[in-house]
């Protein structure tokens, strides 16, 4: 009898613990996103220069440079910067999934966007925001669905800083890329 007891105190201190290591383990990387993103945000203000790495094979449109700063969990993370006189911004975007399995990448396409809104940005002392939007449901059957998550933030230069988060499919299976960018309506002029 003793034994069984025994057996089953020890198996309910594992189960406890191990519940205890997964809780922990979930809330370091949720916060390890939120740093990340939070320093990604910040330097938008200078033009993503300060993480800017080497520079990629350019674009047409482009010149593409590999990003210093990345997401945890994505492939890799770029700046374009546009040949455009109109807008001198740059982009960010990480690639958070790449494969043929649809339901793997809607599984990472709705997560990012839970743990992109759930992130709380401090950009200065005085500074605090969060992303604001609703999710767009993707129909398998389309080619791409896009949620444009707003910075909800009193700082001037983040009026029209997006997060946006696309499931793409292509001709070799499903993406999901998050992008971080200024983004003005089409009626608004630069």
């Amino acid at each position: 009898m003793r034994k069984k007891t025994a057996f089953f105190v020890i198996l309910f201190s594992c189960t406890t613990l191990f519940s205890i290591a997964q809780f922990y383990k979930t809330s370091r990387t949720d916060n390890s996103f939120a740093d990340s993103l939070t320093k990604i945000v910040y330097d938008f203000k200078q033009n993503f220069y300060p993480i800017q790495g080497k520079q990629l094979t350019s674009q047409v449109m482009a010149d593409v440079y590999q990003s210093n700063v990345g997401i945890p969990g994505a492939a890799h993370c770029i700046i374009q910067r546009y040949h455009s006189e109109e807008d001198t911004t740059a982009s960010w975007q990480a690639i958070m999934f790449e494969g043929e399995q649809y339901e793997e990448a809607l599984k990472i396409y709705t997560n990012t966007i839970k743990q992109i809104k759930k992130t709380k940005l401090k950009l200065g002392e005085s500074t605090h925001g969060t992303f604001t939007g609703e999710i767009e449901k993707p129909d398998e059957s389309a080619s791409f669905t896009v949620t444009p998550l707003r910075l909800d933030i009193a700082d001037r230069d983040y009026k029209y800083f997006y997060a946006e988060v696309e499931i793409i499919n292509n001709y070799d299976g499903w993406e999901v890329h998050l992008n971080l960018h200024n983004k003005k309506n089409d009626e608004e002029q630069y």
